[in-house]
């Protein structure tokens, strides 16, 4: 069995003469980065959008399981939904600066539903959002598409069922745009294709992490969160 390389000294990204130059860990301030593995989870981080025609109210709380896990399940109308934006738009893609985005999470019913998750701008129709980079899944199909939007008037670039969604099955999805205009996307970690990121399409306005789910029918539906990872070079 192999040993791993010991760097009993530290590692540092920063220049030898800069603050952090003697610093023992990688430089952190330059990227603003948030992570979340919702071992916590606080209301009032969030506006929230929901829809309960049926017989109760769409529910948020932190699930016992290993990780941390967010679980949201939803009234049992048809169209019933619950839809997160974190409070404050705080990334902003910009021509030269590297960003990223890696989400894992599962639903319970990979047809009958419709979700989204990624970086969108606050609003109370994520489905049919102006701007953002993001995943969708829309109702009666169980494949998942990818979007970088820039504004209703500009359109959108997209490619369609990049992957296949499975039932109560955990997956990850993430993108990652080079400063250059490429949006590479990812499911499970797997290199699935390349968008335009071009000034045409790349949001021009600040964007928040943005996920939630809708029934696809008259039965409650489930989406649970185990993490999710917003970074951009400042």
């Amino acid at each position: 069995m192999s040993s791993p390389t010991r760097f009993t000294s530290g590692v540092t990204t920063a220049l030898p003469a800069a603050n952090l130059g003697q610093f023992g860990l990688p430089d952190a301030t330059g990227w603003h980065t948030y992570f979340n593995d919702f071992d916590t989870y606080t209301v009032a981080d969030w506006t929230i959008t929901t829809t309960e025609a049926g017989s109760g109210s769409a529910t948020e709380a932190l699930a016992d399981e290993d990780g941390g896990v967010l679980l949201i399940t939803n009234d049992n109308a048809d169209n019933d939904n619950d839809f997160f934006n974190k409070v404050g738009e705080s990334f902003l893609m910009a021509a030269g600066k590297k960003a990223f985005f890696k989400a894992r999470f599962k639903v319970s019913d990979a047809t009958q539903s419709d979700f989204v998750i990624g970086l969108q701008i606050t609003d109370t129709t994520p489905l049919a959002v102006t701007d953002g980079i993001y995943f969708l899944k829309a109702d009666g199909v169980a494949t998942l598409d990818v979007y970088c939007q820039k504004d209703a008037t500009t359109g959108q670039t997209s490619a369609s069922a990049i992957t296949t969604v499975v039932d109560a099955t955990y997956m990850t999805v993430g993108w990652y745009y080079d400063g250059k205009g490429n949006l590479a996307y990812y499911v499970n970690d797997v290199h699935l294709g390349t968008l335009d990121a071009s000034a045409t399409y790349l949001p021009d306005t600040e964007l928040t992490v943005s996920f939630g789910i809708q029934n696809g029918e008259a039965v409650a539906k489930t989406m649970s969160i185990d993490y999710i990872l917003a970074a951009k070079q400042r």
